[in-house]
C-alpha cells in the first residue's frame, strides 16, 4: 500500500516521517495525514491502521492528533480502536508507545488520552502506559462526542519530556 504524501496545513504545519512503527506482529501504517480543521477544532492528525504484520491484516486504529485546543481536552491526543478478534493482546497499549516518539518530535508534552468513565479496558490500557488519573469531565452537548452518546470523560496525563 503506497504511503499518502504528508500535506502542508493551512497553518503551515509539517507533518514528519513516522519511519518504521513495528512491534514484533504488529504493524502501524500511516493510512491518511488529516491536515485539520480549524473552522471545527480539529488539529492535524495521523490515522494509523494496526496491521498484523505477517498476514497484513488490519486489525484497529491510532489516531495521533497534533496539537492542543478544547477537542483535544475531550477527545485527546491518541485515539484507537481494535477489531473484537485481536482485543487482549495488548495492541492498543503497543501500538500507543510506538507513536509516542513521533509525539515527542512534535512537541506534544503533555500528552493527553482519554476514556469513557465505563471503558475498563481502555483505561487499563491508559495506566499500563503509565498515564496518571487527572480528572473526570462533563461532555459540552454541543460537542459531536456528546451527538455519539457520550457524557463524561476520563482524562489521562503523561508527560513525554
Amino acid at each position: 500500500m503506497p504511503i499518502p504524501t504528508p500535506p502542508l496545513t493551512h497553518s503551515g504545519f509539517r507533518f514528519l516521517d513516522p519511519g518504521v512503527l513495528a512491534d514484533g506482529e504488529l504493524t502501524l501504517e500511516v493510512a491518511e495525514y488529516y491536515p485539520g480543521d480549524p473552522t471545527i477544532r480539529y488539529v492535524p492528525a495521523y490515522f494509523f491502521h494496526m496491521v498484523h504484520t505477517a498476514t497484513r491484516e488490519k486489525m484497529g486504529h491510532l489516531h495521533l492528533r497534533v496539537g492542543h485546543n478544547d477537542q483535544i481536552y475531550y477527545c485527546g491526543h491518541i485515539g484507537y480502536g481494535v477489531k473484537l478478534k485481536y482485543r487482549g493482546n495488548r495492541f492498543a497499549e503497543r501500538a500507543t508507545r510506538l507513536v509516542f516518539p513521533l509525539a515527542r518530535a512534535h512537541g506534544i508534552n503533555p500528552l493527553w488520552i482519554t476514556c469513557n468513565p465505563d471503558n475498563a479496558p481502555s483505561r487499563h490500557t491508559i495506566l499500563n502506559l503509565g498515564g496518571r488519573l487527572v480528572d473526570i469531565v462533563p461532555v459540552p452537548q454541543e460537542s459531536e462526542m456528546y451527538l455519539l452518546g457520550d457524557r463524561e470523560k476520563c482524562r489521562f496525563w503523561f508527560e513525554l519530556a
